[in-house]
């Protein structure tokens, strides 16, 4: 039961994230950064269910639970973007998660012996495109979208893995939200 309500959770609120993201590359200035706002915001209350997730003792994935946990200062840092503008984050942000990584990193190492399973090969590619999406999209760089795609991939191989069905499909609406964030902001770009 618990986990039922942590998936509804978890995946409630990060399918959100994507849709107001979507949502503010096809709106105007005023209201693209008050979608930004509550994509920062819905995220961080999504958070702490995919740690709770990735950090029981069935599932084991240490460097996703590391890494969405190093994810919450890159999550700040794009609400005070946000909310601010840029100039305006705390640097110790960042170093924070990335401590955060080499911890998440060397404890499922140590806890696995290695790089030893197929879940710790997508756990290194959910790590990579949600620090790297987190980070580029909280300062506002589109390449953060493909990076996410990459999180949103690699997520829903390793929810698949586990059994998470409704976490499969919310990262598989959630890749195609942030295809469509990503193609508006292109179109943008280019018509510039």
């Amino acid at each position: 039961m618990l986990h039922s309500i942590l998936q509804v959770w978890g995946g409630a609120f990060y399918l959100l994230q994507k849709i107001f993201l979507s949502a503010a590359e096809r709106s105007g200035q005023q209201w693209q950064r008050r979608w930004r706002i509550w994509s920062w915001i819905v995220y961080l209350i999504g958070l702490p269910a995919w740690v709770a997730i990735f950090a029981s003792p069935d599932n084991r994935n240490w460097i996703a639970a590391a890494v969405e946990t190093a994810g919450a200062p890159s999550m700040l840092v794009g609400l005070i973007i946000a909310l601010r503008g840029h100039g305006h984050q705390p640097r110790w942000l960042d170093h924070l998660a990335k401590v955060m990584i080499v911890i998440g990193l060397g404890f499922s190492l140590y806890d696995f012996g290695g790089i030893t399973t197929i879940n710790q090969v997508c756990e290194l590619a959910l790590a990579a495109g949600f620090l790297g999406g987190t980070y580029l999209l909280a300062i506002q760089r589109p390449a953060g979208y493909l990076w996410f795609m990459l999180m949103n991939a690699a997520n829903a191989v390793l929810m698949l893995r586990q059994d998470y069905f409704w976490l499969t499909i919310q990262q598989l609406a959630s890749l195609a939200f942030i295809i469509d964030a990503y193609r508006v902001q292109r179109k943008k770009i280019v018509a510039q």
